[in-house]
């Protein structure tokens, strides 16, 4: 069977963090090209279900599935419906969680998702083949929110002067490719003097609200708390500040003793135990070897826990511990 095309970033560290044991049930979360759940099934003697949203990567995993037999289970979905999903095969616990965030290689680069900047093709950007597309944010809505949008999410310092550009450049006919609004976004800011393309941050907004990737990691941390078993881990790769910033905080609460309401509450005498321990105080990052041979993991940080025998919190504690969304 041929090698993954794609080598996942932190892969060695990754599957450190899960620790994974021959007869245990781990999930790989974001299947994509199937690097990680190979890595696991390869460390022990382990099953594996894999998750993706892409029927394409679900398409392209069937080999790798049929090399591992019944220790290999694809499922197409979000990892954020991880529970209904597993329940499908009446599984109802797990011993670890991998979670890879955002784009993946193939999609990034394939031009024909949307997704890249770099290549030419249609202004898409969904990670699935339902909803809303990038072209259809990009084209009806109003400036203030597209520039909002932009700001909160792509941390674009410049949204306004780029929705404006956006506004005007539409005017004249839809904006439906990926290089001509890379093209509109790269006159309106300026060249940072770091050599990031500026239209980074505007593609990246676009791109997790097309695809609702904070309220997916939202959901999918919660639902990693309830499945794992005593012992099981979390390990969670993410890319940029916004993600990493929720699963720091998602997770650091977790592990502390709290109080069983939210932190806007006064305390009480019910303390409610830590459902975390964390196996790293700060994220563990590339190394200087892995940059240079890829330079998409230059952003990349990994956080890992493992799950104590407490039980898990309550939905709502945990949108209070991440200031909501």
């Amino acid at each position: 069977m041929s090698a993954p095309v794609h080598a996942p970033v932190l892969l060695a560290e990754m599957v450190a963090a899960l620790e994974p044991r021959d007869g245990k049930l781990y999930l790989d979360g974001t299947f994509g090209a199937g690097g990680y759940a190979r890595a696991l099934l390869e460390a022990a003697r382990c099953a594996v279900v894999g998750i993706d949203r892409d029927p394409d990567a679900i398409a392209r995993g069937r080999a790798l599935a049929a090399h591992y037999g019944d220790r290999l289970a694809l499922l197409e979905g979000r990892f954020g419906d991880m529970e209904a999903l597993l329940a499908t095969r009446g599984i109802a616990q797990v011993d670890g969680i991998a979670l890879d965030l955002g784009v993946s290689s193939p999609q990034l680069d394939d031009a024909a998702r949307g997704f890249s900047f770099r290549t030419d093709g249609p202004l898409d950007m969904r990670m699935g083949t339902a909803g809303e597309t990038a072209a259809d944010l990009v084209n009806h809505l109003p400036e203030v929110e597209l520039a909002n949008l932009i700001f909160e999410l792509g941390e674009e310092r410049h949204s306004r002067r780029v929705s404006k550009a956006i506004v005007r450049a539409r005017a004249a006919g839809p904006i439906t490719r990926t290089g001509a609004l890379a093209e509109i976004v790269r006159r309106a800011v300026p060249r940072a003097k770091d050599g990031i393309d500026p239209a980074t941050r505007t593609f990246q907004a676009l791109r997790l609200r097309v695809n609702d990737e904070l309220g997916e990691l939202d959901r999918g941390l919660a639902s990693a708390e309830r499945l794992l078993a005593p012992g099981g881990r979390l390990a969670v790769v993410a890319f940029h500040s916004l993600e990493d910033r929720r699963v720091k905080s998602f997770l650091r609460e977790r592990a502390s003793e709290a109080a069983g309401t939210s932190r806007h509450i006064p305390a009480t005498t019910t303390r409610r135990s830590p459902t975390f321990r964390l196996l790293h105080r700060r994220a563990v990052r590339p190394t200087d070897t892995e940059m240079t041979a890829n330079p998409r993991a230059r952003s990349a940080r990994l956080r890992s826990a493992e799950r104590t025998a407490a039980p898990a919190s309550s939905t709502s504690d945990g949108l209070a511990a991440m200031g909501g969304c």
